[in-house]
């Protein structure tokens, strides 16, 4: 479907228990959405479906040239990146390459695509916001290539909030840094934890579209822990 409303975003990720949450909100709000993931989100306006590869330039270029051809010359006002995912183990885990080459493909890969499409696609002014996370701000000894990952997120937010990044006049780079989302998997594999100390998708997603829409966005460069207690969640700057 062609992006024809006045306000359009892209979700990567928009297939996940996150993304879906963003598809859903921006959509409520007459937003125009394209999500891009390895499967189709029915509830966003157009989807771009990322053909697995194990070379990252194959799939990079992939999902370049299919936004291209479904935007033309339209531009966005937001890129939402919220592709992801989690695998634990230390340097002696017989599964330390397998899990460290997942996380980098996973939140590195689509990090650095999102970077692009935001130079070639956002507005000027517009809103880049990327998925880190709050435990990789320092050592991570029990999920080692899960912290390289997202503390490489990290680093290309702030990177993109410097003059000559790329980015269009004016646009802004956020990440959050989340501890727990609460997810249905999530509940799934931890049924004894304190969800009340877990973040709900509505507040993200809410978060994304108050930034979206121009409200009280924070500098660009910044890393936003999300910290939930008792059910209630506030987003601070970690630096």
């Amino acid at each position: 479907m062609a992006a024809t409303a006045a306000n359009r975003v892209i979700v990567y990720g928009g297939r996940g228990a996150l993304g879906s949450a963003c598809v859903q909100y921006f959509k409520s709000k007459g937003w125009w959405v394209a999500s891009i993931d390895i499967g189709a989100n029915a509830d966003a306006n157009a989807n771009v479906l990322v053909k697995l590869s194990e070379s990252f330039t194959e799939q990079a270029g992939q999902v370049t040239a299919d936004i291209a051809q479904l935007l033309g010359d339209l531009k966005v006002e937001a890129i939402v990146c919220v592709a992801g995912g989690w695998a634990g183990g230390n340097c002696s885990s017989t599964d330390l390459y397998k899990n460290t080459d997942l996380m980098w493909k996973q939140s590195v890969w689509t990090s650095t695509i999102s970077s692009h499409l935001a130079a070639l696609h956002l507005k000027p002014g517009g809103l880049l916001t990327l998925t880190g996370a709050k435990a990789c701000l320092g050592g991570t000894p029990g999920m080692v290539g899960y912290g390289m990952a997202k503390a490489a997120v990290h680093q290309l937010c702030q990177s993109l909030a410097e003059p000559d990044s790329g980015l269009p006049s004016g646009a802004t780079a956020l990440a959050i840094l989340p501890v727990t989302l609460d997810t249905p998997m999530n509940r799934k594999f931890m049924p004894d934890a304190d969800f009340g100390s877990w973040t709900p998708l509505e507040y993200v997603a809410e978060m994304f579209f108050s930034w979206a829409s121009g409200s009280a966005r924070p500098a660009s460069g910044s890393l936003m822990q999300l910290v939930t207690t008792g059910g209630k969640t506030e987003a601070s700057r970690a630096q």
